[in-house]
């Protein structure tokens, strides 16, 4: 029996983490409202705010608490206004992809400045004490910090929704979330009002950084932990929609709370249950209607997945270069332990493990316009599937794979029937969300091993039934081209990537990519010449997630070690680096951008603690500069030698025509 007065305080902890999503999700939605940015770093804003905060209120011996909830929301709104002002406004224009991505970057740029700055341990401060004891009132003992959060931040919210409702600033927000060229079109400064938003939506998760920091500990992580629960409550309450925000925020915050009493075991899972059932039944969001910019969801070409298919390299060229590459990469083992050691090896096994799935991803990102934060969840599928068979079924290699493939192409058509109906931002989310809840059943259950993973399995043996052999108990070849282990197995995985390549190269060759690249670059006109969208489109998805489980089974054949983080959506941020980095559209252009990102990843973390800020200011340059990705720069680099000569020349005729006169 639930008495009252533990109601009361399930109600109580649900409004108050509530409150702080309310002004997380507040200002992600207001962003996203008027200038349509999906503003992926706005948790690392939050964590900004709780690590100024920790500074200020460390740093006074009376009065830094109350210092730092003024100060630090104006801090990191002029942090966030200077922002859009010198590198978001840049992609205006360029499609949300454009926009999601730069995001990403500076959310790899703010999380290891944050850790340069402040360190890796969890930082502590306390409240003042007037706010931070104990309140009784008619029996009932609660915290009076959390009356604070709750008070504070319902006055926040009430007073952005009084600025939004009657204020010219409000008028103008409330217009250009509407139709911004009409407000243009009126002679009003649009971009300046862009500039004072995005420092707006800053400063409220600022707001809600400081109060979070003092109501648990100030982590590097905090960020990551509130902008996922913040993404599905903006898809809950509407895109756009400040009402649906708070309104989101709150119901979220008391589920959770419900939730974590009384079926802890779904914790995790409840609010993108919740979120995909949403979508299902109203797409636009709760509070979301035909003006709160559906557009957001349908596909938008960019210039990121628009026209690159085979356009950086010909036919003959990209053939030429291929086959080097291969070659190449056949000697990689043969020098083994004459000009370096096994590293070389098992570093190249790693980057061609990595570039198979940014090659999957590809597929419909670069091909079909179709952006997925969820791929991570067909790597950790195939993982998990070809350690559980190797453990409880057959010690083959070639059963594992298949079981593998199986779960994955299973797997992928479930979940594409369910987010092929929806695009834009609603897929993201949606993919989102399921890779999240299958990171979380991972995490619970016994038969993945939990939160430790999966380890032991026998030494796969690559054969069926009772013959096969195993890479450790054999050598192939004779002195000094003898090989055996890891260099049988990086032979086995070539084949396979080489293999995988080829014939997903040859399928974009086909009508299927004819149809695919139709798709992308406008639904309506392809679905007007009588292509079945959604289903192409669930192809595609099934397709690449399918080869994004064989990815992931054979990084389980190599490590013979499986954990939940390779379910986590970080992975899946990681492998949109490598496509955008490389170059999306081209298959190849990912595997390249697979190869840089390892490199710095295992090279430089070893070297340079802040080696995210490298990778984050080397992947904003390429979105600001290089859309097209590092394949297409010797081609870019010509481009500019030509068009500088022809300046020269033009100029020098020029020259001579004026004295000519």
């Amino acid at each position: 029996m639930v008495s009252g007065a533990q109601l009361l305080d399930i109600l109580l902890n649900g409004l108050t983490i509530g409150m702080v999503y309310v002004l997380v999700a507040a200002g992600l939605s207001i962003v996203f409202g008027v200038m349509g940015v999906l503003n992926i770093a706005h948790g690392e804003l939050l964590a900004l705010g709780a690590y100024f905060a920790f500074s200020l209120a460390t740093g006074f011996s009376l009065g830094g608490f109350w210092v730092a909830l003024v100060a630090v929301p104006v801090l990191v709104g002029v942090l966030g206004a200077a922002t859009e002002r010198q590198l978001i406004n840049r992609v205006y224009g360029r499609g949300q992809l454009a926009q999601i991505l730069l995001t990403f970057g500076l959310l790899l740029i703010i999380y290891d400045l944050k850790r340069l700055v402040w360190g890796k341990s969890p930082k502590f401060y306390s409240p003042p004490s007037v706010i931070d004891q104990t309140v009784t009132a008619f029996g009932f003992s609660y915290s009076g910090y959390s009356y604070f959060i709750i008070a504070v931040g319902g006055l926040i919210a009430l007073s952005v929704w009084a600025l939004l409702r009657y204020t010219r600033f409000g008028l103008v927000v409330r217009a250009g979330s509407e139709d911004r060229e009409m407000v243009r079109n009126l002679g009003i400064d649009v971009d300046r009002y862009y500039t004072l938003v995005f420092g707006f939506g800053a400063a409220l998760a600022a707001f809600g950084g400081v109060v979070l920091g003092g109501y648990q500990n100030v982590s590097l992580e905090m960020g990551n932990a509130v902008i996922i629960p913040a993404f599905v409550i903006v898809v809950l309450g509407g895109l756009g929609s400040f009402r649906g925000a708070v309104v989101g925020g709150l119901v979220v915050g008391v589920i959770q709370s419900a939730v974590s009493t009384f079926l802890p075991e779904i914790q995790g899972v409840v609010v993108f249950l919740l979120m995909i059932g949403v979508l299902l039944v109203r797409p636009e969001g709760l509070f979301g209607g035909s003006t709160t910019r559906i557009d957001a969801g349908r596909s938008e070409p960019s210039e990121f997945v628009s026209e690159l298919g085979g356009s950086v390299l010909d036919d003959r060229r990209r053939t030429r270069l291929g086959v080097a590459a291969v070659a190449a990469l056949v000697l990689v083992p043969v020098f083994e332990g004459v000009l370096y050691s096994n590293f070389v090896v098992s570093l190249a096994i790693t980057v061609l493990i990595w570039a198979l799935f940014a090659m999957s991803l590809d597929l419909i990102l670069g091909y079909t316009g179709l952006i997925s934060l969820g791929h991570a969840l067909f790597y950790g599928l195939g993982a998990y599937a070809t350690l559980l068979t190797l453990l409880y079924v057959s010690p083959s290699a070639f059963v594992a794979l298949g079981v593998a493939l199986a779960a994955s192409a299973i797997v992928a058509w479930v979940v594409g029937h369910v987010a092929i109906r929806v695009s834009g931002v609603y897929f993201v989310m949606i993919t989102l969300a399921f890779a999240e809840i299958v990171h979380q059943v991972a995490v619970k259950l016994d038969v993945t091993g939990g939160s430790s993973g999966l380890f032991g399995a026998p030494e796969p043996m690559y054969g069926l039934g009772p013959v096969g052999v195993r890479f450790d108990e054999i050598i192939v070849g004779i002195e000094p081209f003898a090989f055996t282990g890891d260099a049988l197995f990086y032979y086995f995985l070539l084949v396979v990537v080489v293999g995988a390549y080829a014939g997903v190269r040859r399928l974009t060759k086909a009508p299927f990519g004819t149809a695919l690249q139709a798709i992308r670059e406008s639904e309506l006109r392809a679905r007007f010449v009588g292509y079945d969208v959604r289903s192409i489109k669930r192809q595609a998805f099934v397709l690449s997630s399918t080869l994004a489980g064989l990815s992931g089974a054979l990084f389980a054949l190599y490590t013979g070690f499986v954990a939940p983080e390779l379910l986590n959506w970080i992975n899946s941020g990681n492998a949109i680096i490598m496509v955008v980095l490389g170059g999306s559209g081209t298959l190849y252009g990912p595997m390249v951008g697979a190869a840089v990102f390892t490199l710095i990843e295992r090279q430089l973390s070893s070297l340079i603690p802040w080696w995210r800020l490298l990778l984050g200011v080397l992947f904003v340059l390429v979105v600001l500069y290089l859309p097209t990705g590092l394949v297409s720069l010797p081609s870019r680099v010509r481009a500019l030698r030509a068009r500088g000569t022809d300046g020269t020349a033009a100029g020098e005729r020029s020259t001579e025509v004026d004295v000519d006169d």
